[in-house]
C-alpha cells in the first residue's frame, strides 16, 4: 500500500523553504529539469520564458543555478537531467561546461539520461565537445521543418542548410541518441509539404521523433495573426495530420509511445516517460517547476525576480499546491493515458491508496460505448478515436474525479 504523501516540508536552516530532501532509498530517483531562457529571436508560435542572451545576464544565470542548488537542493544522484529554454545551445561552449560542472559537482555523478535541447543555427562542434565531456548523451534538435517557406512561416531564423550541418556536427561527435522535433499543421502548409518533412526526418533516421501540432498560444505572434484573421485553426484538418503522421512512421519504423513521440527501440525519452507517470523532479532557473516531496510550485517566470529571490536568500515561488493523493491520481491517468500503453488501474489504486478509483467506473464505461477507451483486464488505454480528443477525455477525468 502506497504511504501518504508527506506533510509540508520543514524550513531550511538558512531560512529558505527546504523543498528539497535527500532521496530515500525506497523512492525512485528525481529527475531534474534546468530551464536555460536565453534565446537569440523569439519564433511566432513559442510561448516558453527567454531573454535575450548578455554576457552581464549570462554570467548572473550560471551563478544563481549555483546559488538555487545550494539553497533548495541537498547532495545526491538523480535519474534524469533535462536542458530547455529558451535555447541551451545558445550559451558558449565555456558556459555550457560550466553550468554542467555545477550540476555534476551537486549531484555527484552524471544521470543514465541527460538531455540538452539544441537549435540548429547554434550548434557548434567546441559545444558538442562540452557536452559530450560531461556525459550529456542524448539532444534534442528543434528541427520544425526542413521546408524554407514553412520555417518562414513560424519565424524560425535557421534555413534548411544549417539543419544538415547541424546534424553533420552531432553525428560527427559521437551522439547517437538524437531526437528532431518537427511542426505540424503550419498555416500554408499542403499535406504534401507535412510528408515531405516526414519523409526527410526519416531518411535522417534520428534516434526519436516529436510531432506537435502548432497550437496558438497567447502573447505569440501566432496568436496575433489568429486574432487578426490572417490564420485559421482548422481542428478537423489537424485530426486527419494526426492520423497520417501515425500511420507513416509506424511503416517507417517508429514505435509511437505517446501522442506525438515516436522512437526507435529502447530510444523512448526516460525524463518525459517519469514527469507522464507522475514521477518526482526539481525545476532549477526561471520559469521552471518542480514536483517533490509532496508539493508542487514554479519558479517566477522573470529572470530579475528569480535572481532577486536567490540572491537575497528568499526565493519566490508561485502556483505551490500541495499534492494530494487526488491531484497526482487524476494528473496519473490524464497524462498515462496520453501514452499507448495506458495506465494500469490495479497499480494505480495500489500506489494512491486514499483515492476511490470505484468512482470513476461509469466514466470508464461511458468512454468504451463511445470507443474512445478500451479495456483488457486492469489496464485501460486510448483508442485511435480516443488520442485524437485525449484533452476532452482528460477533462471528463477532472469532473469525474471533483465529483463530490
Amino acid at each position: 500500500m502506497q504511504a501518504k504523501l508527506p506533510p509540508p516540508p520543514p524550513a531550511h536552516p538558512n531560512g529558505v523553504s527546504q523543498e528539497i530532501l535527500p532521496p530515500s532509498a525506497s523512492l525512485p530517483l528525481p529527475g531534474v529539469y534546468v530551464h536555460v531562457p536565453f534565446c537569440a529571436s523569439t519564433c511566432d508560435f513559442c510561448a516558453f520564458y527567454q531573454e535575450e542572451p548578455r554576457r552581464e545576464d549570462l554570467d548572473r544565470y550560471l551563478n544563481g543555478i549555483a546559488k538555487e542548488l545550494a539553497l533548495t537542493v541537498l547532495p545526491g544522484p538523480v535519474d534524469t537531467i533535462f536542458w530547455g529554454g529558451g535555447t541551451p545551445s545558445v550559451l558558449v561552449a565555456r558556459d555550457l561546461e560550466r553550468l554542467g560542472r555545477t550540476l555534476l559537482d551537486h549531484f555527484g555523478e552524471a544521470p543514465r539520461e541527460w538531455t540538452v535541447e539544441l537549435a540548429p543555427s547554434s550548434v557548434k562542434a567546441d559545444k558538442l565537445k562540452a557536452l559530450r565531456d560531461l556525459g550529456v548523451n542524448r539532444l534534442s534538435l528543434g528541427v520544425q521543418s526542413f521546408d524554407p517557406a514553412m520555417l518562414t512561416a513560424l519565424g524560425r531564423r535557421h534555413p534548411p542548410a544549417q539543419i544538415y550541418a547541424a546534424i553533420d556536427a552531432i553525428r560527427a561527435a559521437g551522439f547517437e541518441n538524437l531526437n528532431i522535433d518537427l511542426i505540424f499543421s503550419i498555416p500554408g502548409q499542403p499535406v504534401k509539404k507535412w510528408l515531405a518533412d516526414l519523409a526527410e526526418a526519416v531518411r535522417i533516421a534520428p534516434a526519436h521523433l516529436s510531432t506537435y501540432c502548432l497550437t496558438f498560444e497567447e502573447d505569440t505572434a501566432m496568436w496575433l495573426k489568429l486574432a487578426r484573421g490572417q490564420v485559421r485553426p482548422d481542428s478537423q484538418a489537424d485530426a486527419s495530420l494526426y492520423e497520417t503522421t501515425w500511420d507513416f512512421l509506424a511503416n517507417a519504423g517508429y514505435h509511437q509511445y505517446e501522442i506525438s513521440n515516436y522512437a526507435k527501440p529502447g530510444r523512448e525519452c526516460a525524463h518525459n516517460l517519469s514527469t507522464w507517470a507522475m514521477g518526482e523532479w526539481i525545476g532549477l532557473g526561471p520559469s521552471a517547476a518542480s514536483q517533490f516531496r509532496g508539493q508542487r510550485y514554479a519558479n517566477p517566470s522573470d529572470l530579475q525576480k528569480w535572481l532577486g529571490g536567490i540572491e537575497s536568500g528568499k526565493m519566490e515561488r508561485v502556483d505551490q499546491v500541495a499534492l494530494t493523493p487526488t491531484l497526482l491520481a487524476a494528473d496519473a491517468l490524464i497524462f498515462g493515458l496520453r501514452l499507448n500503453e495506458g495506465v494500469n488501474l490495479k497499480k494505480l489504486a495500489a500506489r494512491f491508496a486514499d483515492f476511490d478509483f470505484n468512482k470513476l467506473e461509469s466514466l470508464w464505461k461511458n468512454l468504451i460505448e463511445e470507443d474512445l477507451l478500451e479495456q483488457s483486464g486492469a489496464v485501460i488505454c486510448l483508442t485511435r478515436a480516443g488520442r485524437l480528443v485525449a484533452d476532452r477525455v482528460g477533462v471528463a477525468i477532472l469532473e469525474a474525479v471533483e465529483e463530490k
